[in-house]
């Protein structure tokens, strides 16, 4: 009797073993397994609220994910993924049992990929302050970004950046309270000038008090601080010579800024007064001349 032999059977023979599915090229839309995407350890957000994760997981259940996530080929993993963006759609899904998820593949360098990560938040609004600021502070130390290169590639203002990376020297106290919304970034902002920040944050939180009552209550605080102080010994303002104020003069005509030029016998200093921190973006980019 001839034993019947399965059609192409020949050919998978003289190809060998069936080899893995190649991944979809970079740019493709693709149903990719849920097991085969690793999370992405850099992403800025830690905190999802169990109410949302709840109601998005219900949600795919019913009517699936209507928005592809965003991936990468898993750079050390062959035949792997790396989360860039929509790791709620990813877990949710999980949740929901589902097996594939859509994703978009884009091909990224690790910077790229951090950056997408960060925008992809921002954007959203799900960031909280300090999620946003620890993101954009991994830019600067991590991949050599200044300030400026941040804020172009979050489009952004550099002021907004600078600002946002400020609120990592507040006290973790405060911080934690960022993070659950006790406080807004406003708070936060006008917290950093105060004399003891943590006892104006809990007594912010305690009141309730509002952006502007908060400053209000900075300026107090300080104002106490001085009346608590003992005078000091008033000394004789220095007298200028009319070729240093001439050449005050011309450097705040020429800077747009106030400008104090101390000199004693060929040595001395001059400083430059700014009120906000695109004048001192102005002011090094005169001197850097860019």
């Amino acid at each position: 009797m001839v034993e019947k032999r399965g059609l192409g059977r020949g050919l998978s023979a003289l190809l060998g073993e069936a080899a893995p599915p190649l991944p979809p090229p970079p740019g493709s839309v693709a149903e990719i397994p849920i097991d085969r995407i690793q999370r992405f350890e850099g992403q800025p957000r830690s905190r999802f609220a169990p109410e949302e994760m709840d109601a998005l997981t219900e949600s795919i259940r019913v009517n699936g994910v209507l928005q592809p996530i965003l991936v990468r080929l898993h750079p050390f993993n062959e035949g792997e993924f790396e989360l860039i963006a929509g790791e709620r759609r990813w877990q949710a899904s999980q949740r929901a049992g589902l097996h594939v998820i859509p994703a978009l593949i884009r091909e990224m360098s690790d910077v790229q990929q951090l950056e997408a990560a960060i925008a992809e938040n921002v954007q959203r609004e799900s960031l909280t302050p300090i999620e946003e600021a620890a993101g954009y502070q991994r830019l600067i130390e991590q991949h050599d970004r200044t300030q400026a290169q941040v804020a172009e590639a979050m489009g952004k203002s550099r002021s907004h950046v600078a600002n946002a990376i400020r609120l990592l020297s507040l006290p973790p106290e405060i911080q934690t309270m960022l993070a659950e919304a006790r406080l807004t970034a406003g708070h936060a902002r006008a917290l950093l000038g105060a004399p003891d920040p943590l006892s104006a944050a809990l007594l912010v939180v305690e009141r309730g008090l509002s952006v502007r009552d908060t400053e209000a209550l900075v300026k107090r605080l300080h104002a106490d601080g001085e009346a608590d102080r003992p005078a000091r010994s008033s000394s004789p303002p220095v007298r200028k010579d009319t070729d240093t104020l001439a050449l005050e003069a011309d450097l705040s005509n020429t800077l747009g800024l106030r400008v104090e030029v101390s000199d004693k016998g060929g040595y001395g200093e001059v400083r430059v007064h700014y009120a906000a921190l695109e004048q001192l973006d102005e002011i090094c980019r005169r001197l850097s001349r860019r």
